[in-house]
C-alpha cells in the first residue's frame, strides 16, 4: 500500500475509533448519571462522551492527535477578532429570534428566571460551559479538521453536524418533527462553528465551547422544548438555518477572494 493509502486509512481509523468511544462513553455516563447525583439541569455527563473518544485516539496516535487539538491548520484571511465576535453573535440570535416567535405564537412567554432554578445560575453556566468543552473538543478541535482537510470546511461541518445530532440519540424518542428540527439545528449550528473556526487560529476550544454554552443557556431560560413541545424546537431549527446562509454566503465569497488572489500571485 501507498503513502496515500497509509494516509486514508489513518484517517479512516482515527475517525472510527473516536466516534465508538464517543458514542458508547455517552451511553455509559448518561447510563450512571443518576447514581453520581450530578443534576442534569447542571450538567449532563453525556456531553464527556467526545473528550473521552478524543483521548482514546491520543493514546493510539499521540502525535498525530496532539497536532492536530494544537491546531495544524492556519488560520486564513484577518479579521479574526471580528470572526469571534460574530461567532458568539450567531449563537444568541438564533435561540432569542425562536424564543420570540413561539412566545408570539403562545400569545406569552415560558421565560424561566434564573434565580427560580434549583441550582445556583452561576454555577450552572460554569458547568455548562466545561460540559460544553467536553464535546467541542470531540466535535470541532478533532473531527472538524479531521474531515475539512479531505472535505473542505463546508462539506465537513455538514458532516459533523449530521453526526453531533444522532450522537444525541434522544431525540429519537420525540416526535418525527422533533427530531428533524434538531437535526437541522445541529447541522447548521455545525455550519456556522465551522465556518468560522477555519478562519480562527487560537482559541478554538474556547469559542466552540462558548457558542455551545450560549444556546444551551438560552434555550435552558427561554424555550421549553426540554418538555418534548415541537414547536419550539422546530423554530430554532429553522431559526439557525437562516443564521447559516450568511456564513456559508461568507465563506463562498472569501474563497473566491483566495482563488483569486492565489491566480494573481501565480501570474507574477
Amino acid at each position: 500500500m501507498g503513502q496515500r493509502g497509509h494516509v486514508r486509512k489513518a484517517w479512516k481509523a482515527e475517525a472510527g475509533v473516536f466516534l465508538g468511544v464517543a458514542f458508547v462513553a455517552a451511553g455509559l455516563l448518561g447510563a450512571v448519571q443518576p447514581a453520581t447525583g450530578v443534576p442534569p439541569e447542571v450538567v449532563q455527563l453525556t456531553q464527556f462522551g467526545p473528550a473521552a473518544g478524543v483521548l482514546v485516539a491520543a493514546l493510539l496516535w499521540p502525535s498525530r492527535i496532539r497536532e492536530r487539538l494544537a491546531g495544524t491548520l492556519p488560520a486564513r484571511g484577518t479579521g479574526q477578532r471580528t470572526w469571534s465576535a460574530w461567532l458568539l453573535v450567531s449563537a444568541v440570535v438564533p435561540v432569542a429570534l425562536a424564543a420570540a416567535t413561539y412566545a408570539t405564537l403562545r400569545t406569552g412567554s415560558v421565560v424561566t428566571d434564573p434565580r427560580a432554578l434549583a441550582h445556583p445560575f452561576a454555577l450552572i453556566v460554569v458547568a455548562q460551559l466545561v460540559g460544553a468543552c467536553g464535546e467541542e473538543i470531540g466535535w470541532r478541535c478533532f473531527l472538524q479538521p479531521l474531515l475539512g482537510t479531505r472535505f473542505g470546511a463546508l462539506v465537513a461541518s455538514v458532516l459533523v453536524g449530521a453526526v453531533w445530532g444522532v450522537w444525541h440519540i434522544g431525540i429519537f424518542a420525540e416526535a418525527p418533527a422533533y427530531a428533524a428540527g434538531f437535526l437541522l439545528a445541529a447541522v447548521a449550528m455545525s455550519v456556522v462553528l465551522g465556518i468560522a473556526l477555519d478562519r480562527i487560529g487560537t482559541n478554538r476550544l474556547l469559542l466552540a465551547g462558548g457558542f455551545h454554552t450560549l444556546v444551551n443557556l438560552g434555550m435552558l431560560l427561554l424555550m421549553d422544548e426540554e418538555s418534548g413541545a415541537v414547536v419550539p424546537m422546530v423554530l430554532f431549527g429553522v431559526a439557525s438555518a437562516l443564521v447559516a446562509v450568511p456564513w456559508v454566503r461568507a465563506a463562498r465569497a472569501r474563497t473566491r477572494t483566495d482563488t483569486i488572489t492565489v491566480a494573481r500571485r501565480s501570474a507574477l
